[in-house]
């Protein structure tokens, strides 16, 4: 585990939570019951009422209109109750343990998946959200004395309960550890394994909040027609040194327009930080 003095890494001392151990050794958790039916019925009004306010952002990578609705940006901006969210103590002491105090929010982003199956029929395919962050060639393990190094944690938090049928996140215990990308002649198979086990499920009740570290293979499992959807609230929560990615580059910059007009080809322009939008920027 990690914790922040004067702005450099140490090795934790004392007692950690048990769903940030767990998370460290399988990359992924479920905190259970963190918000109760009150909690959960309010801020679920805030975030529909975000949906019917504020039209879908068209950003980069959103392949259709009907694709960009089902997401809403920068949520702690538009919602207080979102803001206060992402800030329970339960979350941030199982963030805080792997990232440091001083981790930040790098996205807000609320997802309403409709209950249709033709917007994902296969669910969605294995991948990692960022990383490897320590790549290796397969076959190379991690060594087991040396816990492996989190740079980001995703969070969802269910404002809606999400069964087999809704089409839930899976993730495969340990694999973030493997320093590879999930191999790619496998990227639809439901029975995806790392060093022997299997693929897990994740079901929730609403009010209960998911954590996935960016590199542990996951992936969207496909809906049944018997599905409701699935409603959540994700942040990722990255280290002080990992950028902020709640707003594109083109819109949140720290570049002057002189500047950016100079910077003619892709990689004058990531020099600068004017960087295309990937998966955490949208």
């Amino acid at each position: 585990m990690l914790q922040r003095i004067h702005d450099q890494n140490w090795i934790r001392e004392g007692d950690s939570p048990a769903g940030a151990i767990e998370l460290e050794r399988d990359g992924f958790y479920v905190l259970r019951n963190e918000f109760d039916e009150r909690e959960l019925s309010v801020l679920k009004f805030d975030i529909e009422r975000v949906f019917e306010r504020i039209p879908p952002d068209m950003r980069p990578g959103r392949i259709s209109a009907e694709n960009a609705a089902m997401f809403r940006y920068e949520m702690f901006n538009r919602s207080l109750l979102c803001q206060r969210a992402i800030a329970r103590p339960n979350v941030l002491a199982i963030v805080d343990a792997l990232l440091g105090s001083d981790a930040h929010v790098i996205n807000c982003t609320a997802w309403r998946n409709p209950s249709d199956v033709e917007h994902a029929p296969l669910g969605q395919e294995w991948h990692i959200d960022g990383g490897p962050h320590v790549p290796r060639r397969a076959g190379t393990p991690w060594p087991s004395h040396i816990p492996y190094p989190i740079f980001v944690i995703a969070t969802h938090i269910f404002l809606e309960d999400v069964s087999l049928d809704d089409g839930p996140t899976a993730c495969v215990p340990g694999s973030h550890t493997s320093g590879c990308l999930p191999p790619r002649e496998r990227m639809w198979d439901l029975e995806l394994e790392y060093l022997g086990r299997g693929s897990e499920p994740m079901l929730a009740k609403a009010g209960d909040v998911g954590f996935f570290v960016s590199d542990v293979w996951h992936r969207r499992l496909p809906p049944s027609r018997l599905g409701r959807g699935r409603f959540f609230l994700q942040t990722n929560y990255g280290r002080r040194e990992i950028a902020q990615r709640v707003r594109t580059t083109d819109v949140c910059n720290q570049v002057t327009p002189e500047a950016a007009a100079r910077a003619v080809t892709t990689r004058e322009r990531d020099l600068l930080g004017l960087h295309r939008a990937v998966y955490y920027d949208g």
